[in-house]
């Protein structure tokens, strides 16, 4: 088995391991607000959560990517050193007994390997925005420094100028201006949500 058909047969077990890390992130960012997401999330909302972490901004899409290539790039050259017995590569690799072992052999290795490098930089990427993004959440919060950049028209013809955290299809997350309180509101409950301040547009 060659190391990029070693990758393919991966790929079906890389979008859970994605949607882990979305439900990871998630958590971690909520839990810094007191909020436990996983209560006001459907399983749709699980699903496509790691779809919604990488759309949010194209520096966390880019970022992703990079990590991927990097991922594969850098096991992929170190098996082609490998094979050129580079010590090395030999040494990176950990292939102590790599005279004794198969060309087959030391692909599979190297397909755990880039499994195991792009899993730990996918942990240490998505719970690390998660946990940046709840502190800095949170500081603005307690310093008052929140943009309400949403207008919320509820039902009964009400409005609210808010600071969006976060929505999925159940819920709004949000906090009032003037108000530290967090409030989450169903989806049902409000008529139409408004964009004041889209920069944009703004010239």
């Amino acid at each position: 088995m060659k190391y990029s058909e070693g990758i393919q047969r991966s790929l079906p077990f890389g979008y859970l391991f994605l949607v882990i890390m979305g439900i990871l992130k998630e958590s971690v960012f909520y839990y810094q607000i007191g909020i436990n997401i996983l209560k006001y999330s459907t399983i749709m909302d699980i699903l496509i959560s790691p779809i919604a972490t990488l759309t949010a901004h194209p520096v966390i899409l880019i970022a992703l990517i990079i990590i991927v290539v990097f991922s594969f790039a850098f096991p992929s050259f170190l098996s082609k050193q490998a094979n050129r017995d580079k010590k090395w590569a030999l040494k990176m690799a950990s292939l102590k007994e790599h005279k004794t072992m198969t060309k087959e052999a030391i692909e599979n290795h190297f397909t755990n390997m880039f499994v195991r490098f792009l899993a730990m930089m996918l942990l240490s990427f998505f719970v690390g925005i998660g946990w940046g993004e709840g502190l800095g959440l949170t500081r603005k919060i307690k310093e008052d420094k929140l943009k309400y950049d949403y207008k919320l028209n509820y039902s009964d013809e009400s409005s609210e100028q808010v600071h969006l955290v976060g929505s999925n299809s159940m819920y709004y997350i949000y906090l009032a201006q003037g108000n530290k309180t967090i409030k989450i509101a169903p989806v049902g409950s409000i008529k139409s949500i408004e964009l004041t301040n889209n920069k944009k547009l703004i010239d």
